[in-house]
């Protein structure tokens, strides 16, 4: 018997079933500061999915850096990898050698260009080590900072400076003047939480003080027992119990800001990805930003996240993520989202639309972090990132809770135990000796 002939409509409507699908990719993105970010990227992916008719993507709000990482690494073992996720900048070299995300140019192979140059031609430089393991370009930039002193100028004002301080010197001057015991103010606060703003803070520091926090080049060494490490935490430490300028115990985020707002704090140093959460909340004087003062020199750590994926997603998912990597980083959205956060954009050409300009003369508080840049250094990333950070941030923790404790017995126990973190990798990557 001879078969029915398919309708022309027919073959149409099946033939176009598949093409009219969306290709869907699990988007996986923290908050990792105050303020509003989780409603304004679930906007962005919403508009995104709304511009184009190839991509469909699930945003997933998954805490701060730390979290964030444990969840993308615990979706990829359970066989269900995201495509893409905004990962803190230095896990990077921890997920490449545990071999867990893709190099860029397995997304770029879409495009019409390598990753490597396009990192390279479009990116701030300081940014490029954290993107890149042994020359391959393994993630993307997309939010950045450094930190950066916030100051109430009405309170430096009565007190009698028209400048906030520019070295550590200074710092404790100021702090001293700003200090009321009788009326609850403090003069400064620096965040200490294990969340790495501990661990981000102490390594400015001491790039300030003139040293390194750890090996740039080689992710298996750290420098915790270093003369300028242990003299960033000697500062740290006497600001609370010798200078007494800001009080004991671990400080975060949240309690710096509120002490800040009411009126209760002269300076703070926090993230520039803070600026649009400070600008916004603070009411009744005006805020001032500076750079981060110095010691031996001006240095400050780079911070924030960049874009990486995972590996284990299929081929349509590599082209969906490099489609909507793309929007993430192009200097449109990348300027929209610095505007809105307080974070530099990291796509310089972002700083050539009329709109950013405009922004940056309207507030030249958003340009601090920008003019430091000159100065700044990787984020420190080593063998099990997290681990070995704790190993010091425990360790401060402790030297701002108990007034016996010394910097050297402290600087001693977290290098001994960072080292100990290291030894698989150290061993692994060691050249074989003769015997």
């Amino acid at each position: 018997m001879r078969k029915p002939r398919m309708t022309a409509l027919v073959m149409a409507l099946l033939m176009s079933g598949p093409a009219l699908a969306k290709q869907s990719i699990d988007f996986m993105f923290p908050a990792p500061v105050d303020g509003k970010l989780t409603m304004e990227m679930t906007r962005i992916i919403k508009e995104y999915n709304q511009s184009q008719d190839e991509v469909e993507v699930r945003g997933i709000f998954t805490g701060n850096y730390d979290t964030t990482k444990v969840k993308a690494e615990a979706a990829a073992k359970a066989g269900d990898p995201p495509a893409l996720v905004i990962m803190s900048a230095n896990f990077t070299a921890d997920l490449v050698i545990k071999d867990e995300i893709l190099p860029m140019d397995e997304l770029f192979k879409y495009g019409n260009e390598k990753a490597t140059p396009f990192l390279t031609h479009n990116f701030w430089p300081a940014l490029h080590q954290n993107a890149q393991v042994m020359g391959v370009t393994y993630a993307i930039p997309f939010h950045n900072s450094t930190p950066i002193l916030y100051y109430n100028e009405d309170l430096l004002k009565q007190a009698g400076f028209n400048a906030p301080p520019k070295n550590w010197d200074e710092v404790v001057t100021v702090a001293k003047k700003l200090t009321d015991p009788a009326k609850g103010q403090w003069g400064i606060m620096i965040p200490s939480t294990n969340d790495d703003y501990g661990g981000w803070m102490l390594s400015a520091l001491t790039r300030a003080n003139g040293g390194n926090y750890y090996n740039a080049d080689y992710p298996g060494e750290v420098y915790y027992n270093s003369a300028s490490t242990k003299g960033a935490l000697q500062f740290w430490r006497d600001l609370v119990y010798r200078d007494k300028v800001m009080p004991e115990g671990v400080l975060n985020s949240k309690q710096i800001s509120a002490a800040f707002f009411s009126g209760k704090l002269g300076m703070a140093m926090l993230s520039t990805g803070a600026l649009g959460f400070m600008r916004e909340n603070t009411k009744n004087f005006q805020l001032g930003v500076a750079m981060m003062p110095e010691k031996e020199r001006r240095g400050v750590t780079i911070g924030g996240a960049s874009l990486v994926s995972f590996k284990g997603i299929s081929e349509a998912q590599k082209k969906a993520a490099w489609q909507f990597m793309n929007y993430l980083v192009s200097p449109q959205v990348s300027g929209s989202w610095s505007r809105f956060t307080g974070y530099f954009a990291p796509r310089m050409a972002a700083y050539d639309l009329p709109e950013m300009k405009d922004y940056l003369a309207k507030d030249s508080r958003a340009a601090i972090a920008l003019s430091q840049l000159q100065y700044a250094h990787p984020w420190y990333a080593t063998y099990e990132t997290v681990a070995v950070r704790k190993a010091m941030e425990n360790q401060l923790a402790a030297l701002l809770n108990d007034p016996t404790l010394s910097v050297d017995r402290a600087a001693v126990a977290a290098q001994q135990e960072a080292d100990q973190i290291m030894k698989p990798y150290v061993e692994k990557t060691a050249l074989s000796l003769p015997k």
